[in-house]
């Protein structure tokens, strides 16, 4: 039993740093097996194919940068506005960690599995859609919060939640276009300006 789960976390964490180091579609069967040190019966008698291993990768990384990231970024700590910046900042600490280990910025997972698989694979396509919008939901209840503090007046919060998290996708897919995490920290606090008001 144990060792079956061992295989499996093995698996996932290969395909893990594998599909986010390239991409879905360089990174073949064989060579997660190779990386994870084991058969494709291994392979296979967890995971039915690539694309059900990736669903599997995608709720992984969430898990991961929900802790790494999302929990510290929304405590209830700082004020509302704050968060968001600590949000920007934890996110270039991870962006910046991965350019010191591999020599490259990688930028946001979900969104170069969105901007790769979107048009081909619709249960991925689905699967990331709602890791955004758990994403957005975080950022619209900091927005509640500050509206409820008197930091936010007639603004929308549900669009101005999804224009923030378009900011950080742009952030991170430039840094990553740039190889270089500082573009997240000079452009990543310009996110607590972001509004889209009321219409009437």
């Amino acid at each position: 039993m144990n060792a079956g789960r061992d295989t499996r976390r093995l698996i996932l964490e290969s395909a893990r740093d594998l599909i986010y180091s390239r991409s879905y579609s360089e990174v073949g069967v064989a060579t997660i097996c190779e990386r994870a040190g084991i058969k494709k019966g291994s392979f296979y008698h967890f995971f039915p194919s690539k694309r059900d291993l990736t669903l599997a990768v995608i709720d992984e990384f969430f898990v991961e940068l929900k802790q790494q990231i999302f929990e510290q970024a929304f405590a209830t700590d700082l004020p509302p506005p704050q968060r968001l910046l600590r949000l920007v900042e934890l996110g270039y600490l991870f962006q910046k960690e991965i350019a010191q280990t591999l020599g490259q910025t990688l930028g946001c997972p979900f969104g170069n599995l969105a901007a790769e698989m979107s048009t081909q694979d619709e249960p991925i396509r689905q699967k990331v859609e709602r890791v955004f919008e758990m994403m957005e939901g975080r950022l619209a209840e900091t927005l509640q919060a500050a509206e409820a503090h008197g930091d936010l007046k007639d603004v929308d919060i549900p669009a101005t939640a999804q224009a923030m998290l378009a900011y950080i996708e742009g952030i991170m897919l430039m840094a990553k276009t740039r190889n270089d995490p500082e573009v997240i920290r000079q452009l990543g606090p310009a996110i607590a300006e972001i509004r889209i008001r009321k219409t009437v």
